[in-house]
């Protein structure tokens, strides 16, 4: 498979999206910007509860400046969470920043705590890129998921996704006596399913979570992305397809394993349904959000052409090769996806 592009460019907001992200309420008035988080006077690496570096760092900021980003960050969890009613928010307090090193684009994550009881919770301030935008709203209104996000101006604010990180669930919890392991093998088809159908790349096994839902009678697996980064920008048809990264060859086994050729397109069908009914629903708030990738370059012509030609002979649709942009190709396959 062909390899992922090591360092992928930065696409700035265009004005349609803008215009786009103010109708349908991702836009937001808030108080620190990303830049303001870059100004930390030191930072400390951080290491998990085994003493390992988990390659972030919790940084440090002198002064006023602590002060000013605390009580800002407290003002933007509530806009994310409560949609702006700050009534609550004098028990809510920073109790860590830190700052992923090793990422391109260098997210920061905030830890806050809720002082009457020490419960805490988690969000992100980020670089605001287009892709990770479209990726992020195409997960809201096509997957099974709600995913809450901001925006203001080059700032981008990202609620966390709970769940077990992909790796340390394929490399310790699957292993577990308890997991219903014909359950775990139906749900990574669907989610197999959903990030070929949108066309969310690089779902290598650090890049998704694990949610486990205790049932009456035994537990459900919800597969969910964390990282957006990769939304319709390679040209290989396979990198949108997880079951082709060697991360996640223990669950593709298990799945070779447990399902047939005939239950696996059972599951591909069901996941397709679905997506077509919540496709249906919101058809109009798609296409607007779809014209925006229309109009703007969100990958290379290199990687335009190929995947077109790619997704034209998968699909046997000559009207993928007249697609410009990824926004045309995007579309074009999801139809076809969709219709069948």
């Amino acid at each position: 498979m062909q390899a992922i592009s090591k360092k992928k460019n930065y696409f700035p907001i265009t004005e349609p999206l803008r215009q786009y992200l103010a109708q349908h309420r991702r836009k937001a008035d808030i108080p620190i910007q990303y830049s303001d988080l870059t100004r930390f006077s030191e930072s400390i690496p951080l290491l998990d509860k085994n003493g390992k570096d988990t390659l972030w760092e919790t940084v440090i900021y002198n002064g006023e400046l602590a002060t000013e980003i605390n009580t800002g960050l407290a003002v933007i969890y509530s806009l994310l969470k409560a949609d702006g009613d700050h009534s609550e928010r004098g028990h809510l307090v920073v109790d860590r920043i830190d700052c992923c090193v090793f990422g391109n684009t260098k997210p920061f994550r905030i830890r806050i705590v809720n002082q009457f009881n020490d419960n805490y919770d988690y969000f992100y301030v980020k670089k605001a890129d287009s892709s990770r935008i479209y990726g992020l709203e195409l997960e809201e209104l096509l997957s099974p998921s709600r995913i809450h996000f901001l925006v203001k101006g080059e700032t981008l604010i990202e609620e966390h996704v709970s769940g077990i990180p992909g790796d340390r669930f394929l490399g310790g919890y699957l292993k577990r006596a308890n997991r219903n392991l014909v359950r775990v093998a139906k749900e990574f088809i669907k989610f197999n399913e959903r990030c070929f159908v949108r066309l969310l790349g690089d779902m290598r096994s650090y890049n998704y979570v694990v949610d486990i839902t205790p049932d009456f009678e035994d537990e459900q697996y919800r597969v969910r992305p964390i990282d957006f980064d990769q939304q319709s920008y390679e040209g290989k048809k396979n990198i949108y397809l997880p079951q082709f990264f060697k991360d996640n060859n223990p669950v593709v086994k298990l799945c070779l394993e447990l399902l047939n050729i005939e239950t696996m397109r059972q599951y591909q069908r069901e996941e397709r349904t679905l997506m077509a009914k919540r496709f249906h629903s919101v058809q109009d708030q798609i296409k607007d959000l779809i014209s925006c990738m229309q109009q703007h370059d969100i990958s290379t012509q290199e990687k335009v052409a190929q995947l077109r030609e790619e997704l034209s002979l998968f699909h046997g649709d000559n009207r993928l090769l007249s697609a410009n942009t990824m926004g045309d190709v995007l579309y074009t396959h999801i139809v076809n996806c969709l219709d069948k």
